[in-house]
């Protein structure tokens, strides 16, 4: 048996309230004034007596036990020497007035608390964990609501442990009236705890070793809500099923054993989500940029748990198809190999002509691509948040570069890893980071047109300081190692571009890096630019909470694509407000280039964005 025992010797003080004599409880039979009492116990008095009296008869019976049930009241925050005065007005017409004055006198004080288990909760560290924090201490005015929830947490904390036959033995406050002090003992016999027997699946036509599969945990483990809540979230997460109920049958328990039947409702077979939308800002032009989307599901295709994802996307500019087919490999969720293909048109940098009347390049567009990519990729999650892919993706990419034409053939193999932490599950979480780290392989002998190695990491980092200041920062590096004569043979897609609203705001997507000045055909001096084989880019951004949903937010980003010995930092800073809603932060930042570029006036935009950092 272990005991705790919590003593203190404590000094007995009055206890002095604050009047509310505005504070009144009335209906058209009777009024009632309290005095001499605060908010809490207002409150408390005001249960205790219930609902004012409806007809005379009501009233005189009302009137006749409320004395008695003010004491209740009181002695259940731990007032026993409360005293009460009535002084009652009787018109002849209208309700009657009863003005109460109440003293609550000396509190009583805990003496001290005894919690007492037996059986095997005993060394469950969650019983430890409980009473580091349990919230009744010596010294602390005696309040038997307090008294009632810790009783219900511990019973509570037992049941949710797999403890189905506990019990109190004894569970009692005793109040010493004379001394204004109190004594609480709580007793449990837990007795042992139960295990996690067979998991029986119901509703689904995977097969059986499949959804086994998705179960976290070994037969036999000790039963917890806990571990039911993670078979839950595994199953939602694999995306088969619409609906899930862990149903413990306690009825077929046998010799501390509990079957599990698992109730499953499959997704539609085939579901066709569409979508509207826009973006400003994101073109060089600032124009804006309607887009249209549809995404063809089928969460399940067979037994074997195949999917396919299919999205369309239709923009003026950039238009998109990508076909998803999944196959689950180790494990449905945790272990899956994709094979996918897309045709995707993009538009990348700035593309200039000089006008000889205004003695100035002016814009004439961007520089534009097609590719069509087709790979393999195995993504395995790991137990500490890591997330493993290993792919091998072939690409055809056909654009135009200081007017000439390429459509360069690459066999990408690669590898990534990616790691996100978070304080919460939150939409908007107070703190985590992420951090993505990924190397990509072409050569001529494997199929591609150059010899190309390229590296890329990245970080965020979400601290909150005091509740209401919250930091982010980020960092984006990458390159791209190859001969300088085979630069013009990586495509668009494969180069580093900066600029837009997830790297450096005040400019559009992707049309910052550096450039390279031609003669085109009708003899106009050209400028493009084309992208860099390196990436630098940082932020910090400074937020504050004005409410929980709402907040400000400062920032300055900088970093720029480049080449050998180009490195020009480009520097924008602006403000935001930010409107955590139920889907997630919607954040409208304004963001100003702090100079003039090359290929830029001074900018500013306008960036309207949708999303969680992590």
């Amino acid at each position: 048996m272990r005991i705790l025992a919590l003593c203190l010797f404590v000094f007995i003080c009055g206890y002095s309230a604050a009047s509310h004599a505005d504070d009144t409880k009335k209906n058209k039979w009777l009024t009632i004034e309290v005095n001499g009492v605060n908010k809490a116990l207002r409150s408390n008095i005001e249960a205790h007596i219930g609902e004012l009296p409806t007809s005379a008869v009501q009233r005189r019976a009302f009137i006749f036990n409320l004395e008695d049930n003010i004491k209740a009241a009181l002695e259940s925050m731990g007032f026993y020497h409360g005293q009460i005065k009535q002084e009652m007005a009787q018109p002849p017409k209208g309700a009657w007035h009863l003005v109460l004055n109440i003293t609550p006198g000396v509190a009583t004080k805990i003496l001290w608390v005894d919690v007492l288990m037996e059986g095997e909760m005993l060394k469950d560290p969650a019983f430890s964990q409980w009473l580091d924090k349990i919230s009744i201490l010596p010294g602390d005015r005696l309040n038997q609501g307090n008294y009632e929830n810790v009783k219900s947490q511990l019973l509570g904390l037992a049941l949710s442990r797999g403890y189905f036959d506990a019990r109190y033995l004894q569970s009692k406050i005793t109040v010493n009236r004379d001394l204004n002090t109190a004594t609480i003992t709580l007793s449990m016999n837990s007795g042992d705890r139960y295990l996690i027997g067979d998991i029986h699946f119901v509703g689904s036509d995977l097969r059986p070793k499949l959804l086994d599969k998705m179960i976290p945990f070994p037969k036999d483990s000790p039963y917890s809500t806990a571990r039911m809540g993670q078979l839950n979230r595994d199953l939602l997460d694999s995306n088969y099923f619409s609906g899930i109920q862990v149903v413990p049958v306690l009825e077929n328990t046998k010799d501390g054993v509990i079957p599990i039947r698992v109730e499953l409702t499959p997704k539609p077979n085939n579901t066709l989500n569409l979508g509207l939308g826009g973006d400003i800002g994101n073109s060089a032009d600032n124009k804006f940029d309607p887009r249209v989307s549809a995404t063809w599901t089928t969460p399940q295709i067979n037994r074997l748990g195949h999917s396919q994802t299919t999205t369309l996307e239709w923009s003026p500019d950039r238009p998109k198809f990508l076909t998803t087919y999944s196959i689950p490999l180790s494990h449905p969720v945790n272990d899956k190999l994709q094979i996918k293909f897309g045709i995707t048109r993009d538009k990348y940098g700035v593309t200039q002509e000089f006008d000889q009347d205004k003695s100035d390049f002016v814009n004439t567009g961007q520089l534009e691509s097609t590719k069509y990519q087709f790979g393999l990729l195995r993504q395995q999650k790991l137990d500490n948040n890591w997330l493993l892919g290993y792919s091998v993706e072939g690409i055809r990419e056909f654009y135009d570069q200081a007017g000439i034409e390429y459509d360069p053939t690459f066999v990408m193999f690669g590898i990534g890893a990616q790691q996100t932490v978070r304080s919460d599950n939150s939409l908007d979480p107070k703190n985590g980071y992420r951090q993505t780290y990924s190397i990509q392989y072409a050569d001529p002998s494997l199929g591609s047109a150059i010899r190309l190695l390229r590296l890329q990491a990245s970080g965020i980092l979400v601290h909150t300081f005091f509740e209401k200041h919250r930091f982010v920062s980020r960092i984006d590096l990458g390159v791209d190692l190859a001969r300088d004569d085979d630069l013009a043979m990586i495509p668009p897609s494969l180069r580093f571009f900066a600029g837009g609203d997830q790297s450096i705001r005040g400019y559009s997507y992707q049309e910052l890096g550096p450039y390279l000045e031609y003669t085109g055909s009708n003899g106009v001096l050209n400028r493009e630019v084309f992208g860099g084989r390196y990436l630098m880019v940082g932020s910090l951004e400074y937020q504050y909470y004005l409410t929980p949903t709402w907040r400000l937010a400062a920032f300055i980003d900088a970093g720029n694509s480049f080449d050998k010995d180009q490195f020009t930092p480009v520097i924008s800073v602006g403000p935001g407000i930010h409107w955590i809603s139920p889907v997630g932060p919607i954040k409208l930042d304004i963001g100003f280039g702090l100079k003039e570029s090359e290929t830029q006036d001074q900018p500013w935009r306008i960036h309207l964005t949708m999303g969680t950092v992590l």
